[in-house]
């Protein structure tokens, strides 16, 4: 048996811009296949999706706390460096229907990242993080995506990208920098 759905993840109505009308599967020339699964209800209430969402970025930039702080509410001020990869599994209930996403957070060490390729096969997600206050872990940001999609069709995986420790940034001169 799984774990209740936090009440803040409990999501009744979408917001506006996200109305049924504006769904994709909803349009005209979408794959019918795809566009049938969408308008199925879920009744039984075992049934779940799940989406896979991958972390990735330099060593120390933040991917641990980022998913902590999103999964636990809790920010952790003891870096810990991840070994290989770890995962978070986060629930929610969206229009009744179940929902899980899997956040998993791979390391950042170039000695890890073997491994970590492995993981990124059939993400849904890809966050790529890096550091406000170190300019060239933007720079690698561009070859942390790369190598995460060599594992996923790029017309199918949502992007973002996300800098964190905007507090350690040092004024406004470096932040137009980056």
């Amino acid at each position: 048996m799984l774990p209740p759905v936090k009440k803040d993840q409990i999501i009744t109505q979408l917001p506006q811009c996200f109305s049924p009308n504006a769904a994709l599967h909803t349009k005209d020339g979408f794959h019918p296949k795809v566009k049938a699964v969408c308008q199925v209800q879920k009744t039984d209430s075992l049934s779940f999706n799940v989406a896979k969402v991958i972390v990735v970025g330099d060593v120390a930039v933040g991917k641990t706390c980022l998913v902590s702080r999103f999964c636990k509410g809790a920010f952790d001020k003891n870096y810990k460096a991840t070994i290989g990869v770890d995962f978070e599994m986060e629930r929610f209930e969206v229009l009744g229907v179940p929902f899980s996403l899997q956040l998993w957070d791979t390391a950042g060490q170039e000695r890890f990242k073997c491994i970590a390729s492995t993981y990124y096969r059939g993400a849904q997600a890809i966050i790529v993080v890096f550091d406000l206050s170190r300019v060239n872990s933007l720079a690698d940001a561009r070859q942390w995506l790369k190598d995460a999609m060599k594992e996923n069709d790029p017309s199918s995986v949502l992007l973002f990208l996300v800098g964190t420790k905007k507090d350690l940034s040092v004024g406004d001169n470096n932040e137009q920098s980056l």
